[in-house]
């Protein structure tokens, strides 16, 4: 039997007919579902409470830190996960459309100086999500043994840091050309007269 493009749905019937039953998904799918339904409301719920998700990512990085040092080891698990950070953090500083990036003709427009709201390439929700999703996973592994791979950490952590001065350079140079800074990304306040 054929799956069809509807989910659960067959075409043929046991008789022959084009009769169309319903087919009910196993009870593993049904489960996986469900809990991705709770799994996702409750994360949406979370989307007003921004301290309060960066406090807990802050608390997970803490517990990490915590536990690569009294282990001793998962340094590689460390250096995978530090870079994707930083991979995170640059497209949250980026602006979403890059003008050297797009070669396609621009029309011109009467003012050059007309204000556009920053917009980020990786949104703030986001870039949370996807690094308590590193942390969280970073941890598990530090549960298995055989990702506690052997390797001399101080050039892992050397490597690190020229990557992201180099970086951080280049993406400072960006931001300076194009005029936008990292302080003024939050919402503007209208102050009244006092």
């Amino acid at each position: 039997m054929e799956p069809s493009a509807l989910d659960g749905v067959t075409s043929s019937s046991s008789t022959g007919g084009d009769a169309h039953q319903i087919v009910r998904p196993s009870f593993p799918v049904r489960t996986a579902r469900g809990l991705s339904r709770m799994y996702t409301y409750y994360l949406e719920k979370t989307t007003i409470w921004s301290k309060s998700r960066w406090l807990a990512f802050l608390t997970a990085c803490v517990l990490y830190g915590i536990r690569v040092y009294l282990l001793q080891g998962f340094y590689i698990i460390t250096y995978a996960w530090s870079i994707y950070l930083l991979n995170l953090f640059i497209g949250f500083i980026s602006p979403q459309v890059d003008d050297e990036d797009s070669n396609s003709p621009v029309l011109p427009t009467r003012d050059s100086d007309e204000f556009r709201p920053f917009q980020r390439r990786l949104p703030e929700f986001v870039f949370w999500k996807r690094a308590m999703q590193a942390t969280v996973i970073s941890i598990t592994m530090t549960f298995f043994p055989f990702f506690d791979l052997p390797v001399f950490w101080p050039i892992l952590l050397m490597y690190f840091i020229m990557l992201f001065t180099l970086t951080m350079k280049q993406q400072i140079k960006h931001m300076i050309k194009h005029r936008y800074v990292l302080g003024r990304m939050g919402r503007n306040r209208i102050r009244g007269k006092k």
